[in-house]
């Protein structure tokens, strides 16, 4: 081997060649502004790209083509045990598709494993300069009950959150705001919209949900949506109270959904001036709680799923995709036996698979005092 010193000039080309190509691929998209051909699939946080872009998340309506981005895993009954963190994988970006061999990827933050009142789990962490932890499952939903074992955080402007959330932002709440632990609030959302009047409303009389294990349950059905703590019923929404009269929308959760798991920073300077008051002020992170455990958290314990997808699927059925005559006021979805994995190894933090092993390379080799062929 013989190890070859770059020029400046010739390191400035290569890493302008990287970085031109990391701009085009995460350029911003939406259903009016669909991402190109060569960057086809549209993130969940509206970026066009490849690789994983394309998995969970992947918008098909704001994609270069409704097919662009991955089929969805199907809905699976499970009871998840999320202690055992083998089947979580801890950096998404390493994650292929293959909801077979993970159930849970963690897409931002931290976990670790704990145990509270005699019950083994996991903490989410937030830290001041990490931020907050998101954990989405691999598979979807379309439709079913979903109970999440729990325990929030205690600490104002501290947000625990368990969801749903669907490619094209349908999306149902349970959030804990701060260091509110006798209510919860429920909330759902269709396509993203935010409404004029929000559907959000507080569930009182909990026991501490700091101290206290409780189960949380959205049980979604095509005719209803249901809150339940502990078993017992606190709200249900039907589709005709979904309906805006002003345009005859039924603004009602459709679409196949994530189930996602987190904890998030809403007391900070960068949100809203409405988001901190929600969440009761700004985060104090000279709290006595995290001063001594370097992070605040929220703990999770089990996740359960009973799938009710409005038809049967076939044995042969593997995935979700969007059908054909899909538009924003009117997703279709199909069962499909197409493959959900991406081919080959993903693209990692916006950048193609080459751009990244390039610029990798590159990196590593200027460690070392050269590149080595």
């Amino acid at each position: 081997m013989k190890q070859i010193y770059l020029s400046s000039s010739a390191l400035a080309f290569l890493t302008s060649a990287v970085l031109v190509q990391a701009a085009q691929q995460g350029a911003t998209c939406n259903s009016t502004n669909p991402c190109s051909s060569q960057y086809p699939c549209c993130s969940e946080y509206g970026f066009c790209g490849d690789g994983y872009y394309c998995l969970g998340g992947c918008n098909p309506l704001a994609s270069n083509t409704l097919n662009s981005c991955n089929p969805s895993p199907l809905c699976e009954n499970a009871n998840y045990t999320l202690s055992d963190t083998s089947r979580i994988l801890s950096n998404y970006t390493y994650f292929n598709g293959n909801a077979s061999e993970y159930d849970w990827v963690v897409e931002q933050g931290s976990i670790i494993n704990t145990t509270s009142n005699g019950e083994a789990a996991i903490a989410v962490l937030l830290t001041e300069t990490g931020g907050g932890t998101l954990l989405s499952s691999t598979r979807y939903v379309h439709y079913g009950q979903i109970t999440a074992r729990l325990q929030t955080g205690r600490w104002a402007g501290v947000v625990t959150a368990f969801i749903t959330m669907s490619s094209i932002k349908d999306e149902i709440d349970w959030e804990f705001p701060g260091n509110q632990t006798t209510t919860g609030q429920t909330n759902y959302f269709w396509q993203g919209v935010i409404p004029t009047q929000t559907a959000g409303v507080t569930e009182t009389g909990l026991t501490d949900t700091y101290a206290n294990w409780h189960d949380f349950t959205i049980d979604w059905q095509p005719d209803s949506l249901t809150f339940l703590v502990d078993g017992n019923v606190t709200r249900i929404i039907t589709p005709v109270e979904a309906t805006n009269n002003a345009t005859g929308a039924v603004q009602f959760p459709t679409t196949p959904s994530r189930i996602q798991l987190s904890i998030w920073p809403a007391g900070i300077s960068t949100e809203p001036q409405g988001t901190v008051q929600w969440a009761g002020g700004m985060i104090n992170w000279n709290d006595p709680d995290y001063v001594a455990a370097g992070h605040f958290y929220a703990l999770f314990q089990s996740v359960s799923v009973q799938c009710n997808d409005p038809t049967t699927p076939s044995a042969s059925d593997t995935s979700y995709v969007y059908g054909a005559n899909s538009s924003l006021d009117t997703p279709s979805i199909a069962f499909s036996n197409a493959s959900t994995m991406i081919n080959g190894a993903p693209a990692l933090i916006g950048m193609s698979t080459s751009a990244m092993s390039m610029w990798l390379g590159i990196s590593v080799a200027l460690a070392l005092g050269g590149l080595v062929l």
